[in-house]
């Protein structure tokens, strides 16, 4: 199978090569979308437009009552590229710079594959090529609009190249991946006054100051130190004169969990102390929370799955098992969260230079790794129905 599947190197290749040339930003992704309705035309695939400029494609099995998602996601990053490939972004400020071009590529290969070998589809596939996921999320939008449905997914599966890994390894984790984001914003109000006589005033810098160094405390006190939690304060803007007291201040910050209760805690805690800060000091605070993705917690049995395929594949020394979860998000929980699902990290790094690094403007990867990542991706959709 791996032979069949490496006569597409080239194509596979070549297709990469124009995403990666002609990149775009989260919801501007409409060339993209394009170029993957036109492929998969060219598959016979049925397929159609989802969250704008998403598209999910559909290929049915005769008589299957089971149906496989894989997801994808397909925008860039405001990043100008600066090595000198011969397919270098033409896009000035736009790059593939955390391989979602790779992503589309391989998830365009397993299609390919089953399109022209359908003795070997085992079940119904879904195809979801995700748009936004750098930004506003397009998983979400995707899920609300009803691709899981019709016929229902029953299990989905992603990836993510890694270019700390070599092409020829995998990583996986059991249960909680990556965490979930939250940002906040606290305003302090205070009174204004001429710095002379601070008794008269309620300086909102020194309520501000007591705030932001007890927040630490919130994960020190309140998160087992098993878990894992951060909060990060990103900006604090106030003040007017150096000699009035500053009569407001602004700040605000991100939240990364792996639990949905440690999640809701510190939401509450970080709430109940900014109101018992202003209570004693005698200011008034308004706090605003825009809520993230959720964490990604991948299902243990079709983990379990997947390392047992991996291993016999590539071997077990080339299929690693993540230590921690991730605290950096990633919005393929949102499919997670109505059927069960995995998602691992697939190694995309050169042998000799494994210090790359994702979201950098000299981001590479070698191309090998969209042969193998095909691969495994049909061997983990055949082994994934049977369980079924």
């Amino acid at each position: 199978m791996y032979k069949r599947i490496a006569t597409s190197r080239s194509w596979l290749f070549d297709v990469r090569r124009s995403f990666h040339q002609e990149p775009e930003l989260s919801e501007a992704e409409f060339k993209t979308q394009e170029k993957i309705m036109t492929l998969l035309n060219e598959m016979n695939i049925n397929n159609y437009p989802s969250a704008a400029t998403g598209v999910c494609g559909v290929l049915l099995k005769e008589e299957s009552s089971k149906t496989i998602g894989l997801r994808a996601d397909i925008d860039a990053l405001p990043i100008q590229e600066v090595l000198d490939l011969p397919f270098k972004s033409r896009i000035d400020n736009v790059m593939h710079a955390c391989g979602h071009d790779a992503h589309t590529t391989i998830l365009l290969g397993v299609a390919k594959f089953f399109s022209e070998n359908t003795a070997l589809q085992p079940c119904n596939l879904k195809f979801f090529f995700q748009p936004a996921e750098e930004t506003i999320g397009g998983a979400m939008r995707m899920v609300s609009e009803g691709v899981m449905k019709s016929p229902d997914v029953d299990c989905v599966l992603g990836l993510h190249v890694m270019p700390y890994l070599p092409v020829g390894a995998v990583e996986l984790r059991e249960g909680k991946l990556n965490a979930a984001s939250d940002l906040f914003e606290v305003k302090i109000i205070g009174k204004a006054a001429h710095g002379a006589y601070p008794t008269k005033g309620i300086d909102a810098i020194v309520v501000a100051a007591s705030i932001i160094n007890d927040i630490q405390t919130l994960i020190s006190r309140y998160v087992s130190p098993l878990d894992q939690a951060v909060i990060t304060i990103g900006r604090i803007h106030g003040g007017a004169k150096d000699n009035i007291i500053c009569d407001e201040v602004v700040f605000s910050g991100g939240m990364r969990t792996t639990d949905e209760a440690t999640r809701q805690l510190l939401k509450e805690k970080l709430q109940s102390l900014v109101m018992s800060v202003c209570s004693w000091s005698g200011a008034k605070a308004e706090i605003r929370f825009e809520e993230g993705y959720k964490a990604l917690i991948n299902d243990i049995g079709v983990t379990r799955h997947l390392k047992k395929v991996f291993q016999n594949e590539l071997g077990e020394a080339n299929v690693y098992e993540k230590e921690l979860p991730s605290l950096g998000v990633e919005d393929f929980s949102y499919f997670l969260d109505v059927a069960k699902g995995a998602f691992y990290h697939l190694g995309c790094g050169l042998k000799d230079r494994l210090d790359g690094a994702l979201h950098t403007h000299d981001f590479y990867l070698d191309e090998e790794a969209l042969v193998l990542g095909t691969y495994l991706q049909v061997k983990a959709i055949i082994a994934c129905a049977s369980d079924l």
